[in-house]
């Protein structure tokens, strides 16, 4: 669920679409989704005020009763103020019943993004700021490729606020190249199987990013051109297939931090 493609003004009637279409609610994106400034999207340099935003953010989305409040860091290497935000947010996200998933970014072309890559990085920053509301949001495109991941999903699983499920492309084209799971080399079968096995039972949520021009490239396969009815389907069977495919390799025990 993305902030931004909430109506203005509309959140009540969204609401009552939304409970009408019988779906459930993954993780909700803010429309300020960093703490830091990001090159990539409009928004505050001031970085109290983007905090102020996502704070906002928070209540308006907590009513859909998202699994988590997705947050970044930014770019560049201001711990202090990331860590502090994140206190301030959590605080916000425990008033209304919500968690914040930090999101670590992928290390190939994150640098726009993010200062963490890895689970454990992201782990580090969330015991700096000490707060229960806190958690890490888990995306296959921006972890399948560091070090010790199968090992770094069963030490912090119990900590996962949801669960993106991308594959990637080799070579990939920009960040917004994704393809549908069992696409791309990302070995989805194993990561999945090693979320299952260290006990996660929540939503496994398909988010492509595939530019249309939206971002600067319109790649002539962009899966943003297939009508949504059609994409929807084939990202379910895609994800189905490499479900059935999985493999439950040995991890931490649920719980291990």
């Amino acid at each position: 669920m993305w902030e931004l493609k909430l109506p203005d003004g509309g959140d009540a009637e969204a609401l009552e679409v939304f409970a009408a279409s019988g779906l459930g609610a993954a993780a909700a994106i803010p429309a300020i989704p960093s703490i830091l400034p990001l090159p990539l999207m409009e928004g505050p340099e001031d970085t109290r005020a983007r905090v102020d935003a996502i704070c906002a953010s928070v209540h308006r989305l907590a009513p859909f009763r998202p699994s988590g409040i997705v947050c970044l860091t930014g770019p560049g290497d201001d711990r202090d103020t990331v860590v502090e935000g994140l206190r301030v947010i959590a605080g916000e996200a425990e008033r209304v019943g919500m968690r914040v998933g930090l999101e670590p970014i992928n290390r190939v072309g994150g640098e726009n993004w993010t200062f963490i890559s890895s689970l454990g990085e992201a782990a580090e920053l969330l015991d700096d700021a000490d707060h229960p509301a806190l958690g890490l949001q888990f995306d296959t495109w921006h972890v399948w490729n560091t070090p010790n991941v199968l090992e770094e999903i069963g030490r912090h699983v119990s900590r996962f606020t949801g669960v993106h499920i991308a594959d990637w492309r080799e070579p990939t084209r920009s960040w917004a190249d994704r393809v549908l799971p069992g696409d791309g080399v990302a070995d989805l079968p194993r990561l999945v199987g090693a979320l299952d096995a260290a006990g996660w039972d929540g939503y496994y949520d398909v988010e492509i990013f595939s530019d249309n021009g939206s971002f600067g490239n319109a790649w002539p396969d962009s899966l943003w051109d297939v009508a949504v009815d059609d994409l929807a389907r084939r990202a379910r069977d895609a994800f189905a297939a490499v479900w059935e495919a999985r493999i439950r390799s040995p991890v931490d025990p649920p719980g291990a931090v």
